[in-house]
């Protein structure tokens, strides 16, 4: 079998890989917790999941596996602050990340963006562990989508706008 690529290698082609921006969020009260994500994609329309990988060393990590439950939040460009404030980018940590930004919820409890570009409320389905990250696996139960706000991405350490399509 070949060497793998060195890491800093892998780590500067994927900063390239321009995705969009997502606050991953779980919990409810002072046991809420989220982080910023790029790392979200479609797993299946039929049923509806989504996956997510998230880092174990974050609080978000140890809260979605016992609340089993989670929200994907697709971010609007002028969530730039809140992104930056769910990276950890202002030491700010746990349930006080979530006093900026308007949060509701849907189906499971889990907190929703309530101006994100489009929102996931999901049930974990399955888990999957690999090295430093756990691949979560969520059945979708719950959706909404506002697809007139501009998107949020990430590429190369910073974020970009990405407008809505002309109706």
């Amino acid at each position: 079998m070949r060497s793998p690529v060195e890491a800093d290698l892998f780590r500067a082609a994927m900063r390239e890989l321009a995705a969009g921006v997502t606050i991953i969020a779980t919990g409810s009260g002072d046991g809420r917790r989220g982080l910023t994500a790029t790392a979200v994609c479609s797993v299946s329309a039929d049923p509806p999941t989504l996956l997510v990988c998230v880092n174990r060393s974050t609080e978000g990590h140890a809260a979605i596996a016992e609340a089993g439950i989670f929200s994907v939040n697709v971010t609007a460009a002028h969530h730039r602050p809140l992104a930056d404030r769910f990276a950890g980018r202002h030491g700010v940590r746990g349930a006080e990340r979530f006093e900026a930004g308007a949060w509701t919820v849907l189906e499971t409890g889990a907190p929703i963006l309530t101006d994100a570009v489009a929102a996931f409320d999901c049930v974990v389905a399955r888990t999957v562990d690999w090295t430093t990250h756990t691949i979560y696996l969520g059945a979708v139960v719950a959706a909404r989508v506002a697809p007139e706000r501009a998107a949020l991405l990430y590429r190369s350490g910073a974020f970009a706008d990405l407008p809505a399509p002309a109706a």
